[in-house]
């Protein structure tokens, strides 16, 4: 284990969120599990395809936002701070809540992987785990590696873990079941992977 990474697991999320304020604009952190990571910049296709998100996301559902860059307290004992790639809640569910809103009432949460060696720990693992612990019904993962999307549901928040998980190559037809209730046609996700 690094310093940094062993000064990070014994770091208190209060000191997290002040270092993660005085962040420049280019720096995106997150404190999953205890550490500090610095989430990659988003690129230009997978920027598009959290557009295409939120497009899909207000049609299907006009009463709901899907937040980019709001970041939510996960983990347990609300010890987490993650900024996922989208966060679906009633239109003005984060108003007055801050920079690290609480999660309870967010519908489902979004990932799109980087081309980064974290991606296995962080995007496959980590962060679902996150999200079922605070209880989210529905994490969405568009994997750009595997060419699919991931939806994990019937989160068990007390084992940290979603109990089912569905997963489409891009080009089906994905309907996000409910709380959510919006069908996706992923053909589309083909031209946005490398």
């Amino acid at each position: 284990m690094t310093v940094v990474a062993e000064r990070a697991s014994h770091m208190r999320v209060e000191d997290f969120e002040q270092i993660a304020s005085a962040a420049p604009e280019t720096v995106t952190l997150e404190f999953i599990d205890g550490r500090i990571e610095e989430k990659r910049v988003p690129d230009g296709d997978r920027e598009t395809i959290v557009m295409w998100l939120i497009r899909q996301c207000m049609q299907g559902r006009p009463e709901l936002d899907l937040h980019p860059t709001q970041g939510l307290k996960v983990g347990q004992y609300r010890k987490g701070r993650a900024r996922p790639d989208g966060s679906l809640a009633p239109v003005a569910h984060f108003a007055g809540q801050g920079e690290w809103a609480d999660p309870e009432g967010v519908l489902m949460t979004v990932e799109v992987t980087s081309y980064d060696g974290d991606t296995e720990r962080r995007d496959r693992q980590e962060k679902p785990a996150a999200y079922a612990a605070a209880g989210i019904p529905v994490h969405l993962l568009v994997d750009r590696d595997r060419c699919e999307l991931v939806v994990h549901t019937s989160p068990a928040p007390e084992r940290g873990c979603y109990l089912d998980v569905h997963r489409a190559p891009f080009g089906e037809q994905v309907t996000l079941p409910g709380p959510v209730g919006i069908t996706l046609d992923t053909e589309i996700l083909k031209n946005y992977v490398r």
